[in-house]
């Protein structure tokens, strides 16, 4: 299976099971799109014709030229590094059989929050329940469960969440006290993350998350009028902007503008976002995310298919100038543009993404276990608690056999190997099933995959 593209000025070629990438010149882009389109049904090269090649091109490029480009191809395609079989699906019955083995948890360690954000899927942390804190008592029997259901592996993840998990913040102390006091003791290692809205930053929370916290979250949307209009104090109670953003600078700088990112969300109201991520480097942020809104349909906020040619140019344009800043040696990472060609993801990570409802699960404030954080509050995905542990094994095991090839739509896309499927949430509340997928997120995912490739090849072309 191949995929071709142009961006910002390059050729690509993307050999999808093998994740080989080849720059190439206009002669090799267009023979390799006629080679492309004499694949089999399983994406395999069965053959084309040198001279009927040659005399199609013979236009614009010799006879000659043609049958060298063709005698490379058929050496890369020997080499495995183009028209390469899907190694995967072969694979896929003994992954879905594989051992659970839980390494994540989203601790809601409060439901409830200090903004009041239009696009929250939370509902501003109530999580279409009750405002609620966790308990210590709560927190400790999940990090429990989690080293008791983590087999062999030892590095364990721990996200403190809302809501503002701030609002709780002397539970979370306590909590990764604990987590710290069990470590030796069962030859584990919690890496601890914070995400949070920065209301309630101040030193000591910045110092104890220094010490203790291996990443760190820190939410805005951007420029102050993209920020303030999506994310509302409560009762307007001034620019959320204002309160937050010196307490973000002096928090990155403290982290040595290493292991935390700025994390933001883009709607309707702002599909000129590349504005906002831009913003935010100026301002000295070298870690970077800002992603598109996901929302129903009717809510003037959400992303339309419309607004889709508007966020293509964005982002070609955000990645030729990120390109532009990094040779200028002041660069910054754009989270959606980080990819690794060389090694990778592991094969599961590949198919199946963040191991939602079997690796990683989301605990509400009273104990109940949830696949993932987005799925808080529709109590259909109850998975059990901290007191009895999984009781609904039948919702772990179907998403534990959730995977690329599980989805009629990721089957033939080129970038099902980079964003594993997307979101289970997503495809759930557009689709009602998890086997399906968001289209509008998949139409940018695939942009981003072109774009963070480009990046790629662009910092390598010396």
């Amino acid at each position: 299976m191949i995929h071709q593209y142009k961006n910002n000025g390059y050729n690509i070629i993307l050999d999808v099971n093998s994740g080989a990438v080849h720059v190439v010149d206009d002669i090799v882009y267009d023979v390799i799109e006629e080679y492309n389109k004499n694949e089999d049904a399983d994406g395999r090269f069965t053959g084309t014709d040198k001279d009927s090649l040659a005399e199609k091109f013979a236009s614009k490029y010799s006879r000659d030229d043609v049958y060298e480009v063709c005698d490379e191809i058929e050496e890369l395609t020997e080499q495995g590094r183009l028209f390469t079989r899907d190694i995967y699906e072969p694979y896929i019955d003994s992954f879905k059989d594989r051992p659970t083995v839980v390494k994540a948890l989203c601790l809601h360690i409060a439901h409830d929050c200090n903004l009041a954000c239009k696009y929250c899927f939370a509902e501003e942390g109530e999580y279409h329940g009750r405002r609620a804190m966790m308990s210590y008592e709560v927190g400790r029997k999940a990090l429990d469960f989690l080293v008791a259901n983590s087999g062999s592996r030892r590095n364990l993840e721990v996200d403190f969440f809302g809501g503002e998990p701030t609002m709780n913040f002397d539970v979370v102390k306590q909590l990764v006290e604990y987590g710290r006091s069990i470590e030796k003791e069962h030859n584990k290692n919690f890496r601890f993350t914070l995400t949070t809205n920065g209301v309630l930053l101040n030193d000591e929370i910045m110092e104890f998350a220094n010490k203790e916290m291996a990443n760190v979250v820190l939410s805005i949307d951007g420029r102050k009028e993209i920020n303030d209009l999506m994310r509302p104090t409560r009762n307007n109670h001034g620019s959320s902007y204002d309160i937050i953003m010196p307490k973000f600078k002096k928090f990155a700088e403290s982290r040595n503008q290493t292991n935390y990112y700025v994390r933001g969300t883009f709607t309707h109201n702002n599909i000129d976002f590349s504005k906002d991520v831009l913003h935010l480097a100026d301002e000295g942020f070298e870690q970077i995310s800002v992603e598109p809104v996901v929302a129903k349909p009717e809510d003037d906020y959400a992303i339309r298919e419309e607004d889709l040619p508007k966020i293509f140019e964005e982002y070609d344009a955000l990645a030729a100038e990120l390109v532009k800043r990094k040779k200028a040696g002041n660069g910054f990472n754009f989270f959606h543009f980080m990819i690794d060609l060389d090694g990778g993801p592991c094969v599961a990570k590949r198919l199946s993404g963040c191991g939602s409802g079997c690796e990683y699960l989301a605990v509400t404030p009273w104990g109940d276990f949830y696949p993932c954080h987005q799925f808080v509050g529709n109590e259909e995905f109850i998975m059990g608690n901290v007191d009895e542990g999984i009781t609904r094994t039948d919702i772990r095991d179907e998403f534990k056999a959730c995977n690329v090839y599980s989805k009629d739509k990721c089957k033939k896309c080129f970038a099902k190997f980079f964003c594993s499927g997307g979101c289970a949430a997503n495809s759930y509340n557009f689709h009602g099933n998890i086997n399906d997928a968001y289209d509008i997120g998949c139409e940018m995912q695939r942009k981003r995959v072109e774009c963070a490739i480009m990046i790629k090849a662009a910092l390598a072309d010396k």
